[in-house]
């Protein structure tokens, strides 16, 4: 084996140009194809913070359908939120949560017809969803937590599809 052919090629970062100067990726000469992403979360709390969604004695309202509207609205503002990402037109945002013994696992799906993946706005979108669960539920429950944020699925563009494992 050749030392060319041995060698591992290191990637290079895509928001980094060749004096290390952060710039904007320019996705121009990309195809136009379907994009989608799924990301999820999962936030742990306690009996009683349980309870008060299941009854809703939240007092601040219903947590769930809360923390579904923010998740949604994140995704539509993750250009404003992450630097160097770009604003897409995104064609669909799902956020959904289910319960679980000890809290709720949420998931957001996003899907654009474009030039560029929606794993951030996935990822905007389940965490932003989660934060707002957080908050509204401190009161009952400050000790829950937010774990295992991740992209667990993205389909499009040249690399096709990829699922967490």
């Amino acid at each position: 084996m050749s030392p060319k052919s041995s060698r591992r090629r290191v990637p290079r970062l895509s928001h980094v140009d060749a004096r290390g100067q952060v710039r904007m990726v320019d996705v121009s000469a990309k195809a136009e194809t379907e994009r989608e992403a799924v990301a999820e979360a999962v936030v742990r709390m306690g009996a009683a913070a349980l309870r008060a969604i299941r009854t809703k004695a939240v007092k601040k309202g219903d947590p769930l359908q809360t923390a579904r509207l923010a998740g949604i609205m994140a995704a539509k503002n993750t250009a404003a939120l992450i630097p160097l990402c770009h604003s897409l037109a995104l064609s669909h945002v799902d956020v959904d949560l289910r319960e679980e013994p000890k809290g709720y696992r949420l998931r957001s799906r996003v899907v654009t017809h474009g030039r560029t993946g929606v794993e951030m706005e996935a990822l905007v979108a389940v965490t932003t969803a989660a934060l707002t669960l957080y908050d509204m539920l401190k009161a009952v429950d400050p000790g829950a937590t937010i774990d295992g944020i991740a992209v667990v699925r993205k389909d499009g563009g040249t690399t096709g599809t990829w699922e967490r494992q």
